[in-house]
């Protein structure tokens, strides 16, 4: 008697629960090969699991989807539109709150869009499940990588070089289509927000203050993120888009943070004036950065010179804020800025 994988079944049981609930274990047995009792037992475990809701008599239960929900879909990249695949195949099996839905379709839409535009893959592969507490979503594509491709564009070959433009944003490889806001505001909005690419990892955590920091990478050709939304989230997209304006009020994106840690290593830290110009690299397209120094535990004379004196001189309409500086740090930059 052939054994159904409960796990396996997970990754298009809702769905089917969605598109079928009136025959969901002729579906299972058929699918899975499987007698229509063993498919029968299957779905009374996934609801036990909170994967289904049973309804109905018990000659002739319905199934609806569950607190737990996924959804996993491979498609290829030629010619795939980002729109079609989330109002198909994803928005319809999810019940999210309306704000993080919001989240959750900007995010989607905005990773599944750099897929197709910048990763040269042939394929990519969204999967997105619904917990008691979080959504998640998943994007990956069988591309170069994303720090290849900023490598190229760019000529930054070290991927912690890369991130910290990145995480400036307003980076892009391809200016007449895309203006680099899509993964910065993506890594904004989610709670978690994990990046790999080309043997190199980096995460965000809301609840660290915006901080990035290095993780351990996926052995995966192209770029896979992961981003996760709390469903009880009081974040919202226009607060977040609004936040990066001057006045706090609109849509420009004229505010920035540059977080130094990307910068620092246990044998490296902010002492060169070379240093300071990667901080200060295309800061000209805003009107207000905040260098953030949390977990920079000294700066050189000549880090903080060429940074609060030369650059500041140089682009008189930037203003330029030092943010979460230990005592030595606040001294340093301090002497400079007097």
């Amino acid at each position: 008697m052939a054994r159904l994988d409960l796990n396996a079944l997970t990754l298009w049981i809702t769905a089917a629960a969605h598109q079928q609930p009136q025959d969901l274990a002729s579906q299972v047995a058929q699918r899975a090969g499987v007698s229509r009792a063993t498919a029968n037992k299957a779905l009374r475990r996934l609801a036990e699991m909170k994967w289904l809701v049973r309804e109905g008599s018990a000659s002739r239960p319905l199934y609806r989807p569950g607190t737990m929900r996924q959804v996993v879909q491979r498609y290829t990249l030629a010619g795939l539109g980002e729109d079609l695949p989330w109002s198909r195949d994803f928005a319809p099996c999810f019940e999210l709150p309306d704000g993080v839905r919001r989240m959750v379709h900007h995010a989607f839409t905005e990773l599944l869009n750099n897929a197709i535009d910048h990763s040269a893959g042939h394929s990519v592969t969204v999967s997105m499940r619904q917990t008691a507490s979080h959504a998640q979503l998943l994007v990956s594509d069988d591309g170069r990588g994303l720090f290849d491709k900023i490598n190229e564009s760019f000529a930054l070959d070290e991927p912690h070089l890369a991130m910290l433009e990145l995480s400036k944003g307003k980076l892009t490889s391809a200016p007449d289509r895309h203006c680099g806001r899509g993964l910065f505001f993506t890594s904004k909005l989610a709670d978690v927000f994990d990046l790999h690419a080309n043997e190199s990892a980096f995460q965000h955590r809301g609840w660290e203050a915006g901080r990035w920091r290095e993780g351990k990478p996926l052995k995966h050709q192209g770029t896979s993120i992961y981003v996760a939304f709390a469903l009880d989230s009081t974040r919202t997209l226009e607060q977040v888009l609004q936040a990066h304006s001057a006045d706090g009020a609109g849509y420009d994106f004229e505010r920035t943070v540059v977080p130094l840690r990307l910068l620092t290593t246990t044998q490296s830290g902010l002492e060169s004036r070379a240093q300071a110009r990667r901080v200060g690299a295309r800061l000209n397209q805003f009107r207000r950065a905040e260098v953030d120094f949390s977990g920079v535990t000294s700066v050189g004379h000549s880090f903080a010179d060429e940074l609060f004196r030369v650059l500041a001189s140089e682009q008189d309409a930037l203003e330029l804020v030092p943010i979460n500086m230990l005592p030595a740090v606040a001294a340093m930059v301090g002497s400079i800025r007097r």
